[in-house]
């Protein structure tokens, strides 16, 4: 058994989906009923690999730990740095022995759904240091953690959200709405995943070997519809079968092929993933040169920190040249764009008008397609099969 995949799965999550549509009627809070389903699901699909149990047990522990006395040492001793960096040291140490696991070709630290459960134990320990968060109980951090339609691959709530919304009661109409939503993202969510990115799978196979500029066009288009059906039906399905639950978790997608530039794309596309990466990344890089005072202009300090920052999240996918010149393109293309909005003047003149909008679309369309034909590998294969 896997999250959103075979038989077994659907038919026990319909079965915790119909107590939960009961429980979401009679007005009930369902946070213990999340933490039960979410703790069976832990032990189906994870006692299949009992390495894999034992290092997901101990890293809830050892960050639970981590967590509770950082936010006793940040009520006693304030904004200290040492404590802080300690303490977010700890949280990211797991996933960067994750990630460079691939790259020293040894399992140093894995398992399913690491990526995504340490932007959560991140985003706790700035947001205590922030003063957002004051203190962590384990009844809303264990369900938080492990909430099992985004355990494996998000979308990534933020804490005090989800904590929020498993303990506020709903009406009856309220949940109705949630119901309604959530039944149709699970609908459309399997449709997406299962009919429509398994078409686009067997047509892609077509133009995985050929490097002619027909076989990498193709490749390139059918990849970047392909990528998105395929992760926008799995998020659409955790939305659902969360909403069902009673949590708005938030949403992933949103037509992103209709973006009108880079910056609108990433409003759109992986919105949690990019959204977390602007509030915990860049704007922290940004705080910090001009704090530090090592660029003076503003543009210089955005266009640096747009590279940084989805580096960063290029290395997030994983330590591979494929996954790290994404990101470096992506941050080019933002730093780019930041610039050219920013000090050419005759945009705001023709920036709402319907013809350079198509071409600002068409020119965006184009230049993502080309990022995921770099993400999926394919790029610098051809670019080795001519040299």
């Amino acid at each position: 058994m896997n999250y959103f995949e075979g038989i077994d799965f659907f038919f026990l999550l319909f079965g915790i989906l119909a107590v939960s549509l009961i429980l979401g009627f009679l007005g009930e809070k369902q946070r213990s009923w999340i933490t039960m389903t979410s703790i069976v699901f832990v032990v189906l699909i994870y006692s299949r690999n009992m390495n894999q149990l034992f290092l997901l047990i101990m890293y809830l522990i050892v960050q639970w730990i981590n967590i509770k006395s950082y936010a006793v040492l940040r009520k006693k001793y304030k904004r200290n740095k040492f404590y802080y960096y300690s303490s977010l040291f700890i949280a990211i140490l797991p996933l960067f022995l994750n990630k460079i696991s691939g790259p020293l070709d040894m399992e140093l630290y894995s398992f399913l759904g690491i990526s995504y459960i340490s932007f959560k134990t991140i985003q706790i320990v700035i947001e205590i240091y922030d003063g957002l968060i004051k203190k962590v109980e384990f009844r809303n951090f264990l369900p938080f953690m492990i909430f099992f339609p985004a355990m494996s691959s998000g979308p990534i709530d933020r804490y005090r959200r989800f904590r929020e919304d498993a303990q506020r009661y709903k009406p009856p109409r309220e949940y109705a709405d949630l119901l309604g939503n959530g039944i149709f993202r699970i609908i459309l969510g399997y449709t997406y995943k299962f009919i429509i990115s398994y078409i686009l799978y067997e047509k892609l196979q077509l133009y995985a070997v050929g490097f002619e500029l027909t076989d990498v066009l193709g490749y390139m288009y059918l990849y970047g519809f392909y990528l998105f059906f395929d992760f926008a039906g799995y998020s659409l399905m955790a939305v659902g079968a969360s909403n069902i639950m009673g949590i708005q978790t938030p949403m992933n997608f949103n037509m992103p092929f209709i973006s009108v530039d880079i910056k609108d794309f990433w409003n759109r596309w992986h919105i949690s993933l990019s959204h977390w990466f602007r509030d915990f990344v860049f704007s922290r890089i940004v705080k910090n040169i001009m704090k530090k005072r090592v660029l003076k202009s503003m543009i210089a300090i955005a266009f640096l920190s747009y590279i940084i920052n989805m580096f960063v999240m290029g290395a997030w996918h994983g330590l591979t040249a494929s996954y790290l010149l994404y990101g470096l393109f992506h941050g080019v293309l933002l730093a780019v764009n930041d610039l050219y909005e920013k000090k050419f003047t005759f945009y705001e003149k023709i920036k709402d008008r319907l013809a350079y909008k198509i071409l600002s679309w068409f020119v965006t369309f184009h230049l993502v397609m080309f990022s995921f034909l770099i993400f999926s590998g394919r790029f610098l294969e051809v670019v080795k099969h001519y040299i």
